[in-house]
């Protein structure tokens, strides 16, 4: 998944983007709403971090405007009101969660496990293709007696996949949803993590194909 942090306590920035990176995903961190407009200009992401309090603005205004624009991005509002009134509005508003500082990243990380699902309409954090079952939670990789732990990367890349099989995807696609803007990344390191996943699904009932000109899609082996 791609997220979009905006806050402004870098230490605060620091510790959730290093917590999320070590979960595979790739994160994007803005301290002024300026900022966060320039990477949605650039980027598109799952999932918004959103805080209150911003030097430029309120983060209130920047979720109404996402919304009347019919922006439907899922955002988790990180707010230091625990008031039920405070939290009432956030909802109204568009917030599609919310958190109160001072958190517990493992509640954190559990909220946008939840948000992402209702996002995607599943229940669980499983998905199946072709009786290959992959564990989004614990980053296992489920076939018939076969059972392999995946690398932060190399499930963060499965997950595409599995969430639109049959369906072609390019290689800067692939590149914009697993690495941040800071992160220097190329074709080749696709390449090589598409080599690795060949590795793991083998015996199982899905393939990674290259569509020549195109790109990689998973179907039926």
């Amino acid at each position: 998944m791609r997220y979009l942090l905006i806050e402004d306590n870098h230490k605060l920035a620091g510790a959730v983007v290093e917590r999320l990176q070590l979960d595979g995903h790739a994160v994007d961190h803005a301290d002024r709403l300026d900022a966060a407009s320039a990477c949605m200009d650039v980027a598109d992401y799952d999932l918004i971090l959103l805080d209150i309090m911003l030097p430029d603005g309120d983060g209130r205004d920047f979720l109404q405007r996402q919304r009347r624009a019919e922006k439907r991005t899922p955002v988790i509002v990180i707010t230091a009101r625990s008031a039920v009134s405070d939290r009432i509005s956030l909802l109204d508003l568009g917030a599609d969660d919310y958190i109160t500082k001072p958190f517990d990243f493992a509640e954190l990380e559990a909220r946008c496990r939840a948000v992402l699902r209702r996002q995607g309409g599943v229940a669980d954090n499983q998905k199946v293709f072709e009786g290959t079952v992959l564990n989004l939670t614990t980053g296992e990789l489920q076939f018939g007696d076969s059972s392999t732990n995946l690398r932060n990367r190399e499930l963060r890349l499965l997950e595409v996949f599995f969430g639109a099989p049959n369906q072609v995807f390019s290689k800067s696609h692939l590149i914009d949803r697993m690495f941040s803007l800071s992160d220097e990344a190329s074709e080749n390191a696709i390449e090589v993590y598409v080599a690795r996943l060949r590795k793991r699904l083998e015996g199982s009932g899905a393939r990674i194909e290259t569509v020549r000109g195109l790109g990689y899609r998973m179907i039926a082996a």
